[in-house]
């Protein structure tokens, strides 16, 4: 909180701002305004809900210093990824918020979508910027509601590659240490985003869909990219692992193949084939030198972290539990519980333990699984609430983390016997 004390002028706004933050790590089930003041000891919720309304702060400002605490302690040479999630709303008067297809219900449904930029390296991953996505017809060419929502009159119609583009840039120009980006079909559909990256020299992994149509080698025509894959021989296909890191799946196993595409040895199709189902995934890949196979996997398989991201994000601090309906208090609320996240993620990564061996095992056998966010938002939210000492509330977390580390080295044995059997 010291890191973003300087963005706020005055002392009350500083103090409930804290109080807001540490509400979010708390074990509160729903943390909005009413439910964060009642855990703070507040009489009325009128400070959070100033706090994210009409006190005077900039979330931008504190947006930058969530970016740059995530680089000091995740460290240099990450992934930027983008992908956007769903707000599921009631009612019209919510900023940006129409019927719209979501991931988060998996149809079409009255939300606001957020675009969202994460960061991740090897030691851990965290959400560095936000977006909110404005609809151009029923927003963006409506005076009356964008005022109503408090939408600043600058703000025009931007694509949600647009959006991601802009975080993009911003986080580039602020210094961070990325040589790669990724992101679903959204964003790997649009040209720009590739031609602006490619210019700045940066490598891009981006999803496309089955029917893009690619250049073969130096072939004049192209084809689609699932005509492509159908015309590969049976050597070209290499079984790699997508996982990143330890997880509770364990290595994630698919055939890789790779072709390239135009005349420019640093530009291919990357495929992906399902072992067990032999469903298909594209990927246009570009880098400003030659690379491995193994490296675009990496940066493949490393898409799925902003995934988890969302869901510590919604699950452990109230990402989406906000009560507010302005442009402002979108972004306010967004911006401190971001904040709570990468706090999260720093206090994983410290204590994380050095390891040399098998990076998919503990140890020893009697070595409990690292610290997770779950786990360590839980001990914080107890610490402040129960009449317990650290050393109680350590006892039991390892316990847990021991029983958890037998049945993930049970899951990876059978996984591991599977993936040697095909």
């Amino acid at each position: 909180m010291a890191r973003i004390a300087g963005r706020f002028h005055r002392v009350e706004p500083r103090a409930t701002a804290r109080a807001f933050v540490l509400g979010l790590l708390s074990g509160v089930e729903r943390k909005n305004c009413w439910r964060l003041a009642e855990e703070a000891g507040h009489a009325r919720p009128g400070a959070m809900q100033r706090l994210l309304r009409s006190a005077r702060w900039d979330a931008d400002e504190v947006r930058d210093e969530v970016r740059s605490y995530v680089l000091d302690h995740l460290g240099g040479d990450g992934v930027l990824i983008v992908d956007e999630t769903g707000f599921l709303k009631k009612g019209l008067r919510s900023a940006g918020v129409q019927r719209q297809y979501t991931g988060t219900a998996g149809r079409i449904e009255n939300a606001q979508v957020g675009v969202f930029l994460a960061y991740a390296t090897s030691r851990g991953r965290a959400l560095i910027d936000r977006r909110l996505y404005l609809p151009e017809h029923t927003w963006c060419r409506d005076p009356g509601r964008r005022s109503g929502s408090g939408v600043p009159e600058q703000v025009e119609f931007a694509t949600k590659p647009r959006l991601a583009l802009q975080m993009i840039e911003a986080a580039l120009d602020a210094g961070c240490p990325s040589s790669w980006v990724t992101g679903d079909e959204v964003y790997g559909q649009d040209p720009h985003l590739r031609s602006v990256l490619e210019a700045r020299g940066i490598g891009y992994v981006l999803a496309v869909a089955c029917t893009t149509r690619v250049r073969i080698n130096e072939d004049r025509t192209s084809v689609q990219a699932d005509t492509a894959a159908a015309s590969l021989p049976r050597d070209t296909w290499h079984r790699q692992s997508a996982g990143v890191g330890v997880g509770a799946k364990g290595p994630r196993y698919y055939d890789w193949a790779w072709v390239q595409t135009g005349a420019d040895k640093n530009r291919c199709l990357l495929i992906r084939r399902n072992t067990a189902t032999g469903e298909l995934a594209f990927y246009l890949c570009w880098s400003p030198d030659e690379v491995a196979l193994s490296a675009l996997v990496r940066v493949a398989g490393t898409r799925w972290c902003i995934e988890e991201c969302f869901q510590a994000a919604k699950g452990q601090v109230g990402l989406d539990h906000y009560q507010v309906r302005h442009w402002t208090s979108w972004h306010r609320h967004i911006t401190l519980a971001m904040l709570a996240l990468a706090f999260l993620a720093a206090v994983a990564v410290s204590r994380k333990p050095i390891r040399s061996t098998d990076p998919y095992l503990p140890v020893r056998s009697s070595d409990p699984i690292d610290l997770t966010i779950p786990e360590i938002r839980h001990l914080i939210g107890t610490l402040f609430r129960a009449p317990t000492t650290p050393h109680r509330l350590l006892t039991w977390s390892i316990w847990r983390r021991l029983h958890q580390a037998q049945a993930r080295r049970a899951h990876y044995r059978r996984r591991l016997t599977s993936h040697s059997d095909t």
